[in-house]
């Protein structure tokens, strides 16, 4: 039977001072502050001493909205949320051995997933074991929290450019990643956005979760990495609205491969870049056609206010959507900050931004 890990993150954050990014999730306390709470089956906690670690260059920061407790005080007061416990409770009725972990840090983070590891190799590299006895639940509330713990597996697992090991594909700078199984922590939103386990088809119910960890199968999916040093599970949004609600034009070069969507002079509304289909649509505006996070492409979108005349001369705005397909893009801001979602993300792009697709770099468990 297998190792089960539980793993909780701190808080919502995903940035700077927060879980995936070099700090703790809550309070901005760094790694050294902090010991993981670990609670067995028999209820006894365990404690490791963390370490602090190097943040993630380039990442974006989001603030939790207040709800008048300080940061260290949810830190304080949290403890695990009863779908967690359901799933405990589900996997121990299978004979599965259990552990929760509520993680404040990357090192925190980096201690759970170093159970992962596969056996020494004679480069020294550190990969993951392809025959692993211990599975790993990521309970999420919210795909930026996913997010931080894919980041973490990346950078465990990835090697340098300089000690590429001949065994690695040539379309890929990583090993395959561990499967994880995601444990959404909140009911399904309506409306055009979803979550990431709500596109993939993932079970949300707690049992249903623990069934796919013991008698599920990895699904493969695409993972974009970027130069920023973090990476995409659904997708990115660029632009901005007023305080009106109406969009704000701003310019950027955008490259999809070999091709060109716009070179930086014209004004812009938006730009997609779309892993999975969360960005897939703008008010009523369809940005991506056909996104699919398996097809080891990234479709790409951006939205051009054209100015035309009708045939009384009347000048009237048009949206023009013009869309690529590709292995990597890129996006240049020519002008000021360009304000942008990342799997839910808020962040600011000052400067040339990179993504490319790593095909069937991640997986989930699904039945």
């Amino acid at each position: 039977m297998y190792d089960v890990v539980l793993l909780t993150l701190g808080s919502e954050r995903d940035a700077p001072g927060g879980c995936g990014s070099g700090g703790a999730c809550c309070g901005g306390a760094t790694g050294a502050d902090t010991v993981p709470t670990s609670q067995t089956d028999s209820g006894q906690a365990n404690t490791d001493q963390a370490s602090s670690s190097q943040t993630d260059s380039g990442q974006a920061n989001t603030d939790q909205a207040s709800s008048g407790q300080t940061d260290t005080e949810q830190c304080a007061t949290e403890r695990p949320r009863v779908p967690v416990l359901a799933c405990a409770d589900a996997l121990n009725a299978r004979g599965a051995r259990v552990e929760t972990v509520t993680a404040r840090s990357d090192a925190e983070i980096d201690a759970v997933l170093a159970r992962l590891d596969g056996p020494a190799r004679p480069d020294g590299l550190t990969w993951p074991d392809p025959d692993s006895k211990t599975r790993l639940i990521v309970a999420t509330a919210s795909d930026g929290q996913l997010r931080a713990v894919l980041r973490r597996l990346v950078k465990r697992y990835a090697p340098a450019p300089s000690k590429r090991p001949a065994d690695l594909p040539g379309n890929r700078t990583l090993f395959d990643l561990p499967p994880v199984a995601v444990l959404p922590l909140d009911p399904a939103r309506g409306g055009t956005h979803r979550d990431l386990a709500a596109q993939l088809g993932l079970p949300r119910d707690p049992a249903a979760v623990a069934a796919a960890v013991l008698d599920g199968t990895p699904r493969r999916l695409d993972l974009l990495r970027n130069d920023g040093g973090s990476v995409t599970l659904d997708g990115a949004l660029l632009g901005a609205a007023d305080d009106a609600g109406r969009p704000l034009h701003w310019r950027a070069r955008v490259e999809v491969d070999d091709t060109i969507l716009t070179d930086g002079t014209e004004p812009l509304l938006a730009c997609a870049v779309g892993n999975a289909g969360g960005y897939a649509t703008l008010n009523d505006v369809t940005l991506l056609t056909a996104p699919d996070p398996g097809d080891g492409q990234v479709e790409v979108a951006v939205a051009v206010p054209v100015v035309v005349r009708s045939a009384w001369g009347r000048k009237r705005v048009r949206l023009e959507v013009r869309r690529a397909r590709g292995r990597a893009v890129s996006v240049l801001p020519r002008e000021g900050k360009v304000p942008y979602l990342d799997d839910g993300v808020e962040g600011e792009l000052t400067r040339k931004r990179s993504w490319w697709v790593e095909p069937g770099a991640w997986a989930v468990w699904s039945i």
